[in-house]
């Protein structure tokens, strides 16, 4: 086991230097803030990084027991000569402190890396793909808007269809629940009482669970299932060509009409 008082200077050169950060050992942990709570005595893993993140992990579970994000991080030895290591944010107040009674092991990281993940079938990407042949999920459907904003959400593609109807165009990449039913239903009533025009609202998913599938029903809602391929650099969708017209040759067109 190493001294606290070295510990401190270690935690101290790591956060300033931006390096990822381990400490295991013997530790309370306590946070205030928008609720409180406390965690007894117990041998535990801290981890700091270079964005300020702080978080606190037992031996189990993938995530960790309690965290927090962007914080200003700062240690001391208290009047019991035990090592407080505290994460703290001002807007709102919070605080995450961990005293450590005594110290297992502690290594600092300096990481460099560039590159963000980049996720291949993403929502935002099938969306894109969908908005340049919306007549693959119905003849004479075409597209409004991709990523409409609405007081409860955005919509990921507002369209409207050959009789004049608008329609919320709703697309998730995994099984659809009762969550991503009532979501739709809440963009769905929103844009009609916004556009004061009859709505339609389409879920889009690789399927749905039965009490999703019921609820669509009750709330006149319909699903189109959506088969695609993961691949590198981007996903396909199967059956979808890019024939349709995209977004902004409807919107030039309506230019010329006026």
């Amino acid at each position: 086991m190493q001294e606290l008082i070295e510990v401190k200077a270690l935690i101290e050169s790591a956060v300033q230097k931006k390096e990822m950060l381990i400490v295991l050992g013997d530790c309370f942990v306590e946070y205030w803030g928008r609720a409180a709570s406390k965690l007894g005595r117990g041998r535990r893993m801290l981890l700091i990084k270079a964005d300020g993140s702080f978080a606190i992990h037992q031996n189990k579970h993938l995530r960790p027991v309690n965290y927090m994000m962007n914080a200003s991080i700062s240690c001391s030895l208290n009047k019991g000569n035990e090592l407080e290591v505290i994460a703290l944010k001002r807007n709102p107040k919070e605080s995450l402190k961990a005293v450590f009674y005594s110290i297992d092991f502690i290594k600092s990281f300096e990481l460099e890396d560039k590159h963000d993940l980049r996720l291949f079938g993403s929502e935002a990407e099938l969306s894109k793909q969908l908005s340049e042949d919306l007549d693959f999920i119905e003849p004479g459907l075409k597209p409004l808007k991709k990523e409409q904003h609405v007081k409860k959400g955005t919509i990921d593609i507002l369209a409207e269809d050959r009789q004049g109807r608008i329609v919320v165009v709703e697309v998730k990449r995994r099984k659809a629940s009762l969550d991503s039913v009532s979501q739709l239903h809440r963009y769905a009533e929103e844009l009609k009482k916004i556009k004061s025009r009859e709505t339609r609202g389409i879920l889009l998913a690789p399927s749905i669970t039965d009490s999703a599938h019921s609820l669509l029903h009750d709330y006149g809602l319909e699903f189109f299932k959506l088969d695609f391929e993961i691949g590198n650099p981007s996903a396909k969708i199967k059956g979808l060509e890019k024939k349709q017209k995209r977004i902004t040759a409807y919107i030039e067109k309506k230019h010329q009409a006026e």
